[in-house]
């Protein structure tokens, strides 16, 4: 849970009432890829005659692809500095927490407050729909029931991805540090600092805090029942290069209704938190300014939904002069 929401930081649908849970929507049979693959091509960010090249990473992948580029360790040998993904970084009385999505795993803070499971707190509908989801993709286990929407929401989703042969964490991030420090190439990650004074307190207030989280496990129910192939298909297609494929195929990321329910949450806004997408944003666009002004030549780590989106970060690239050039 905490991978993904946090990565998502950094970067209402109404249904009737059933009598009976709908029939999911049978996953076509797809072959997900595997061994040996280049992934896609890189984006040219450049200004004079300073250049920096950007991977874009998808998640989740193939489970059994090796992702070997070429490209990326040709340039990783030329670059004066590799810039990787941002990073959320929380303190408390000077230890490190490693991540906003862990604390709230802390206290049992996942769990629904006053003991309530999910067919307490979400409709009737969606209930319904839920369990022939999780009876699939997690079993008969009844823990998950106690979780918070949001928390049931991913543990789902992390299973049902597991089951048809992909995995969350592809590590091209991790391949591409390795490559940096073989050929002693300088690494930068942008770090947003975040330090809570009361951390216990806020805890226990999020503990007993609610969530407008039944979306969030709305939109993963509606991904699961009908996106399951196309997820399996871009995953392939990353795998390949092919990024006519990865623009053709619609993205559909219900993990938008997961961010905002947590950083509507009244303790995160206390703490300060709320805009933290934002901060995230904008210490990476410094990093890249630095990195261009200070560089012939690097290479950078993001989100390839940030590479799509119209409103990403290459948008505020365009916007601050910089040329822009996608893969051929």
């Amino acid at each position: 849970m905490r991978a993904i929401l946090l990565a998502c930081l950094l970067y209402p649908t109404a249904g009737a009432v059933l009598a009976d849970p709908p029939e999911p929507v049978a996953v076509l049979e797809t072959v997900v890829v595997s061994g040996e693959q280049p992934g896609p091509g890189l984006w040219k960010i450049s200004k004079d005659d300073h250049v920096l090249w950007i991977l874009g990473t998808l998640t989740p992948l193939p489970r059994r692809v090796e992702w070997v580029s070429r490209e990326v360790e040709q340039i990783v040998g030329q670059a004066q500095r590799v810039l990787l993904q941002p990073q959320v970084s929380f303190s408390v009385d000077g230890g490190a927490l490693g991540g906003l999505f862990l604390l709230p795993s802390l206290l049992k803070a996942r769990n629904n407050p006053d003991k309530q499971t999910l067919v307490d707190v979400i409709p009737a509908d969606l209930y319904a729909r839920w369990q022939p989801l999780k009876r699939k993709y997690i079993g008969r286990g009844n823990a998950v029931e106690k979780r918070r929407p949001i928390f049931a929401a991913q543990e789902l989703y992390e299973q049902a991805v597991e089951q048809v042969g992909l995995r969350i964490d592809g590590k091209v991030g991790d391949t591409v540090e390795k490559l940096a420090k073989k050929h002693d190439v300088a690494i930068e990650r942008p770090v947003v600092k975040l330090k809570l004074a009361e951390p216990r307190d806020a805890l226990r207030a999020f503990a007993k805090s609610s969530l407008d989280d039944v979306d969030c496990l709305r939109k993963t129910v509606d991904r699961l029942e009908t996106d399951l192939p196309a997820m399996q298909l871009r995953a392939n297609a990353w795998a390949v290069g092919d990024l006519e494929a990865l623009r053709a195929l619609p993205f559909v990321d219900q993990n938008q209704a997961c961010r905002d329910a947590m950083l509507r949450n009244s303790i995160v806004q206390e703490t300060g938190m709320g805009d933290l997408r934002e901060r995230v944003a904008a210490a990476w666009l410094a990093a890249a300014d630095d990195t261009l002004r200070d560089n012939a030549v690097s290479l950078a780590v993001l989100p390839i939904g940030q590479m799509l989106a119209e409103d990403g970060y290459l948008d505020a690239l365009r916007q601050r002069g910089y040329v822009v050039e996608a893969p051929q």
